[in-house]
């Protein structure tokens, strides 16, 4: 079945130069994605309001190769627009507790979670969470060629500690939060503290955080830089038995490009360089690749990739059975070769040149190949 990601920045309008919808729905095809959903960030105007909905709708219209589907945003202020983003029809929202890093989505505090968690509790619409405490964030030099240095600035703690507080306003009020891309053992062990409360609470991981290990990175390249950070091989494999175990649900890529030269390459500066990762069209082979490499058979990858994002939105996809939608792949599992070309809007990403599993031959959209 088609791989379903709920979590991709297409960053139009206002950023197509970053990406753009026909962009990047032409590579999720190319990666055996039949459905995407945007964030509200990092498109100008940030979709916080029903009428940044009604532009981004216009912006995608006509330009599209797969399914999309829209978040809408919460930030300090716009408690008031929760039902008029829903009535415009967006998925869901998404809130930053730490800054987001653009100046149209500020991050929000507790008491702008609390503002709007009855409201999308009874809308029995999810909250997604970028779950990283700002007190528990630390200073880092203004310029360093050391990933590091930025993986010192951004502690699990911070993860855990913003999860805990979250876990709390849910077994409040029933609001669903969603932690996105969790990277930390510390934000599981806070994950199954919190549902053990009685938080309704769902969570996922990215495929740089199942690939890469902090040990790794080199000086100076910034390709890998995204918050929160890549950390340690322990953490990896504590995120491998967190998706075995249920402590995570499912797999998405957070597909975060920006123009190649805010990534610093030149300089190699992980102060300044722009978090975020291009993956989108490689989150199927790369999952599968180090998935293979453990031993874990397809059959679970689809559960993360199609299967479970599709449920948690509740749409009739992810699965090969009548009744479904037919999107669906054609995936040679055994097939190695390099991660090119890329359809992306620009190539940068970590796995540049780096040898995949797995090949997407064909991919179908309501039985039609797109």
């Amino acid at each position: 079945p088609g791989v379903v990601d709920t979590h991709v920045h297409c960053n139009e309008p206002g950023r197509t130069e970053w990406e753009g919808f026909r962009t990047a729905t032409r590579a999720a095809a190319a990666g055996g994605v039949t459905t995407i959903v945007d964030m509200p960030l990092n498109s100008i105007p940030a979709t916080t309001t029903a009428d940044a909905v009604r532009a981004k709708v216009a912006a995608l219209s006509g330009q599209v190769h797969v399914d999309v589907g829209l978040w809408g945003g919460v930030v300090p202020g716009n408690a008031g627009e929760m039902h008029a983003q829903a009535t415009a029809g967006v998925l869901g929202f998404k809130c930053f507790l730490s800054p987001s890093g653009v100046d149209e989505f500020r991050n929000v505090s507790e008491t702008d979670v609390r503002a709007v968690s009855s409201t999308l509790a009874a809308l029995r619409l999810p909250l997604l969470v970028h779950a990283e405490d700002p007190a528990r964030l630390r200073p880092m030099r203004a310029s360093t060629r050391r990933h590091l240095d930025w993986l010192g600035s951004r502690p699990a703690e911070a993860e855990a500690s913003a999860i805990r507080m979250l876990g709390l306003v849910s077994v409040e009020s029933g609001l669903h939060v969603h932690i996105v891309h969790v990277a930390s053992r510390a934000a599981l062990d806070a994950i199954a503290e919190a549902r053990a409360a009685g938080a309704h609470m769902t969570a996922e991981t990215c495929p740089h955080y199942l690939t890469f290990a902090c040990e790794e990175i080199p000086d100076g390249a910034t390709e890998y830089k995204c918050a929160p950070p890549i950390r340690e091989r322990e953490n990896r494999d504590r995120l491998w038995a967190a998706l075995g175990d249920g402590t995570l649900d499912f797999v998405v890529t957070d597909h975060s490009p920006c123009l190649p030269a805010l990534k610093l390459q030149e300089t190699g500066d992980f102060g300044a360089a722009w978090g975020g990762i291009a993956s989108l069209q490689l989150g199927l082979r790369s999952v599968w690749t180090e998935a293979h490499r453990r031993g874990v058979p397809l059959e679970r990858v689809v559960g993360w990739m199609a299967t479970g994002p599709a449920r948690w939105l509740g749409l009739p996809r992810g699965e090969i059975r009548a009744g479904r939608s037919a999107d669906l792949v054609r995936f040679e599992t055994d097939r190695e070769a390099p991660c090119g070309p890329l359809l992306h809007r620009h190539p940068t990403t970590p796995w540049a040149g780096r040898v995949l599993r797995g090949s997407v031959v064909t991919t179908w959209l309501r039985g039609e190949a797109v």
